[in-house]
């Protein structure tokens, strides 16, 4: 299918690379663009020719938010119809399968620091800058908060929220918004290298990974330790886990079946 606002390229090392690409716009969301990001996200699950998936922005900017163009004349039910609209790829990235990556310049503001938390994994350039920056026109981004606040504290998530000021780069991966941060120039080549990576990884074993992991985040302790011992025990009966240890004592490379 053919996308107007972003641009998909699927490669033969297993990675969807998705662009935002509304570049003039700074690629802030609007309804065409959150429609269409939210489809390929339900696409790119479903694809088996696909074992992770790398999010960056066109132009300037990662994004900038949400298009507030579209924010006049509407009625209570229209807004919260267009606000689960904006938001809705954000709460899917955390219930899909696979592993999702974003590679971030520029500004990542609003919606697009929610994208940035969201995401599994963040990989920054050494200029960009985070921040829920709503506040500043009257609004604030209590959705795009709340993957915020899984990344950092408490206290520095309702900073971020009341304030809505730009984060640099370093400070945004000191309090746990970025995995790394790299010189600009080096952006591209560092996210592709981080994503191809990740896709040689047994892809059973990373669904397993990235499931368990988000179902415990909210458990109680000991309910947490048991639901991922079950998780593990599930995942070493796979002949995936059977090739990954026959390959690792036999010195050869893995091939994955996802079984």
């Amino acid at each position: 299918m053919k996308y107007e606002n972003i641009e998909l390229e699927i490669g033969e090392d297993f990675v969807a690379r998705v662009t935002l690409n509304r570049t003039e716009q700074l690629n802030t969301f609007n309804t065409p663009m959150a429609l269409e990001l939210q489809e390929v996200l339900n696409e790119l699950d479903s694809n088996t020719s696909v074992r992770v998936i790398l999010i960056k922005g066109s132009g300037k900017a990662f994004c900038a938010g949400i298009d507030l163009k579209e924010f006049h004349n509407q009625t209570p039910m229209q807004y919260r119809e267009w606000i689960e609209t904006m938001e809705r790829p954000l709460s899917t990235i955390t219930r899909m399968n696979k592993p999702v990556l974003v590679q971030v310049h520029g500004v990542a503001a609003a919606n697009g620091a929610g994208l940035v938390a969201a995401a599994d994994l963040a990989i920054g350039s050494q200029d960009a800058r985070i921040g829920l920056t709503a506040i500043n026109v009257g609004l604030n981004c209590v959705g795009p908060v709340v993957p915020v606040s899984k990344c950092v504290g408490r206290k520095q998530a309702l900073e971020m929220l009341f304030y809505g000021e730009l984060l640099g780069a370093q400070q945004a991966m000191d309090m746990g918004l970025f995995n790394k941060i790299v010189p600009s120039e080096e952006l591209e080549q560092e996210a592709e290298k981080w994503a191809t990576k990740l896709a040689q990884k047994s892809p059973l074993a990373v669904e397993n990974a990235k499931k368990s992991f988000y179902t415990a985040a909210d458990m109680e302790y000991q309910q947490a330790v048991q639901y991922m011992n079950e998780a593990f025990s599930r995942l070493c009966t796979t002949e995936d886990a059977q090739e990954g240890i026959s390959a690792f004592m036999e010195k050869r490379q893995p091939q994955w079946k996802k079984k």
